[in-house]
Parts: C-alpha cells; sequence; structure tokens
C-alpha cells in the first residue's frame, strides 16, 4: 500500500513539477529542452545498455572516470548518461562529446519509468552516491536489471529519515543488487536500512581518483599566464548568500596585498549575470572570463562558463571550496586539492564528512567560520609562499594515498555481470 501511495502522490504532484520547470527555464532555457525526457520519453536504444545516473555536475565529473574505463573494457557496450540538471548534462556532454549517449532522468512515477526503460532496455542502472528513487529502483529489479549504488554515501541524519519510513523503503532497499560505500560508516547506515548485509562493501570514494586530463592542464597553464605572477585565490561552487561574504574577504586581502585576484565561480550558470553585477556594484574591477578579456588588471575573475572548475583551480595558488559558508554541505575539496593547493571551507562540510576527515586528518584542508577568517588565512598563505607549498603538498599527497576505489568499483561492476 506505501508504495502505491508514494506513486499516486507523485503522480499529483507532477503537473506542478512541471510548470515550476518551464517556470525556471524563464532564465536557462536548457530546461525547457527535452522535457518529454522527464516523462520516459527518450530516443530508443539498442544493444547492450549501461545506465549511469548522476545528479548533477558533482556526481558527472565523479562519474567520469568509471565510464571511461568501462567505455575502455566495454568497447560494444552503449552508456547512457542521466541526470536530473541541465548543467549535469552539459558536463558530461563536454567531457565525452559523442562517445555516450544523454537524457534527463525521467521524474519517478510509474508511467515515466516504464516508457524510459521500455526504450532504453539497460543491462545494469548505477546510481552515483544516494539517488534512491523508489520506482526507478523497484522496476529495474522487476525486469532483473542489477542496480548498483556507487560511491554511495549516506549521512546519519538522512539514514534516521529513511528509518521512519522503512516499511515503505524496504523493497526497495532489498532490490539494491551492490552497494559501493564510501566508507565503513556509510555501510553500516545502509544496512540499518534494508540493504542486505552481502550486498554492501567498502570500496572508498572514487572522487579521490580524480582524472586530470592533459589538455585540462595545457588550458590551466595558459590562464595562469595571463593572470601573471601576482597571487591567485579562487573561491569555487558558489552559493547565494556566499558571494558578498567572499567579495568582502577579497576586499580584505587586497589591503594586505593589493595585486591579489580573486576568481570567483558561482555553481549555478543562472546567478552568473547577479554575481558579476554585484562585484561590480562593489567596486571591484572585473573580467568575466566568457568575455575573452585579458585578465592582467582585474580585482574579481568571474569564471562564468561551464565545465571548467577543474582547470580554474590549476590556475589559482589557495582554493575556497563553496557551498560550505551557507549551510549546502559543501562541494568536493579534491578537485583543488589533487592540484597541491591549499584547500579551504566554511563550517557546513556535511555532504562530504569522509573526505574531509583524510584531508584535515593530514592537514590538508582547514575550515574558517566566517569571511573575516578567511581573509587572513589567504593573506598569511599569501605572505608565507613556503608555508603555502607544503600546505598544498599535503593535501596532495592525501589524494594520492587513497586512489584506488574507481579499480575496485569498475572491477566490482564487471565481475557482477
Amino acid at each position: 500500500m506505501l508504495p502505491f501511495i508514494y506513486s499516486q502522490l507523485i503522480r499529483i504532484a507532477l503537473p506542478f513539477i512541471m510548470i515550476r520547470l518551464w517556470w525556471r527555464g524563464r532564465n536557462v532555457p536548457a530546461r525547457r529542452k527535452n522535457w518529454l525526457h522527464r516523462l520516459g520519453i527518450v530516443p530508443e536504444m539498442s544493444g547492450p545498455v549501461i545506465w549511469v545516473h548522476a545528479v548533477s555536475v558533482g556526481e558527472t565529473i565523479a562519474a567520469a572516470p568509471m565510464v571511461r574505463r568501462l567505455l575502455a573494457r566495454n568497447p560494444d557496450v552503449a552508456i547512457l548518461m542521466t541526470a536530473m540538471t541541465d548543467t549535469g548534462l552539459a558536463q558530461a556532454r563536454k567531457m565525452f562529446g559523442d562517445r555516450v549517449a544523454y537524457a534527463y532522468a525521467p521524474y519517478d512515477t510509474p508511467g515515466a519509468i516504464r516508457r524510459f526503460l521500455d526504450r532504453v532496455n539497460p543491462r545494469i542502472l548505477v546510481i552515483l552516491e544516494t539517488e534512491i528513487w523508489p520506482n526507478m529502483i523497484g522496476q529495474c529489479r522487476q525486469r532483473n536489471v542489477p542496480v548498483f549504488l556507487i560511491n554511495a554515501r549516506l549521512s546519519e541524519r538522512s539514514a534516521r529519515g529513511y528509518e521512519r519510513v522503512g516499511k515503505l523503503l524496504a523493497p526497495i532497499m532489498q532490490s539494491i543488487t551492490w552497494v559501493a560505500a564510501q566508507a565503513e560508516r556509510d555501510a553500516e547506515r545502509f544496512r540499518r536500512i534494508g540493504v542486505a548485509t552481502s550486498h554492501v562493501e567498502v570500496t572508498g570514494s572514487v572522487k579521490f581518483d580524480v582524472d586530470m586530463p592533459e589538455d585540462v592542464r595545457e588550458a590551466s597553464a595558459s590562464l595562469r599566464q595571463q593572470f601573471g605572477r601576482r597571487p591567485v585565490w579562487i573561491a569555487g561552487s558558489t552559493h547565494s548568500g556566499e558571494d558578498v561574504q567572499l567579495l568582502e574577504a577579497q576586499r580584505c586581502v587586497l589591503e594586505c596585498h593589493p595585486t591579489a585576484l580573486l576568481v570567483l565561480v558561482p555553481r549555478h550558470p543562472e546567478r552568473f549575470d547577479s554575481v558579476s553585477e554585484m562585484a561590480t556594484s562593489k567596486g571591484f574591477k572585473v573580467v568575466r572570463r566568457s568575455s575573452g578579456q585579458n585578465p592582467e588588471t582585474a580585482q574579481v575573475y568571474v569564471g562564468d562558463t561551464m565545465g571548467e572548475l577543474m582547470m580554474l583551480y590549476g590556475a589559482s595558488d589557495i582554493a575556497f571550496v563553496g557551498g560550505s559558508l551557507v549551510a549546502r554541505g559543501g562541494h568536493n575539496p579534491l578537485e583543488p586539492a589533487a592540484w597541491g593547493i591549499p584547500v579551504f571551507s566554511g563550517p557546513h562540510v556535511f555532504n562530504f564528512e569522509t573526505i574531509y576527515e583524510h584531508l584535515e586528518c593530514d592537514h590538508g584542508a582547514q575550515r574558517v567560520q566566517s569571511s573575516q577568517e578567511l581573509a587572513q588565512a589567504v593573506s598569511h598563505l599569501i605572505s608565507n609562499p613556503k608555508e603555502r607549498l607544503a600546505f598544498g603538498q599535503r593535501a596532495q599527497v592525501v589524494v594520492s594515498k587513497n586512489r584506488g576505489a574507481l579499480d575496485k568499483v569498475v572491477e566490482g561492476i564487471i565481475e557482477r555481470l
């Protein structure tokens, strides 16, 4: 009865969800394209298909090395990547071009999932992290499509929430073929909410297996030359409420280091204009990356292009990872750490608690409580280059010594096929 009630509620909500999609598409036209995908109406696919579902940009980037390995190991298999966001699909297209197929993930109604599966007929479904959709998982298992939850993480708060609806989730949890958990605490929480013990394994986080293509390294070196020899710090994946704090921090940094440059990269493209206008209104010399202008005299360089955050980290000396001065749970700190630069964040990093524990344990990352504290930390490292280099090297070592989860995941998928 509970699964039936869930499905009916989703059906009732669907018209309002579609209206919201159309409304939000006013400023981001990409959201109105391919809207039939949301109803499960996607191009038909033939032959063996691996369906990889990554909700947004971060999960898509994390999935990229795994997708490359699967393509190399299984050249006759087609891969379909889905996401819930337009930025996630844009990132996938940027990384893979025509090597894989793309679609928006269908909304979790029985009809949409059924139509999607009829057209795609996947051999397996690989879900990144914690995207637990009852109809998606349930209908896959009804068709004997194995469901793998990869790089799986589950916070204590989320686990308690799932336990409250245990009767609804029990059949779904029992339908998951394999959970490749980031840490033992995540594995234990998945067991608590009903996944069979034999189906749960700790593999570590595939995000430590950072992929750094040569073209990204070359683009990063080229941009760094444009920046010149001055100090550069970056604030990546920022959210509303953070940008004003980061601009305040930059003003403080400029008092000690007048040539310092802040690279400010909003998380969502619909905020590119407003963030640029905010920085200009506060008196900063602003250059937007999309303009192609020389950033030589800029005080704030707005990263208003998609899929270039990794490259921008590489062109910087110090990194702040956004979504953490506001309670969004933070974003992936391993991208700047892989470049060997110091990593700072705000206090709210609950989405990456295990990764931050690794970094902080070896002094490869540091949390700050305010923009003032961040400005002081950035200014201190600019003034102390040896300390800055040592900080960055510690971060890079953490990444290097925790690699290997990707091999376990790819081998686990192939073995279970």
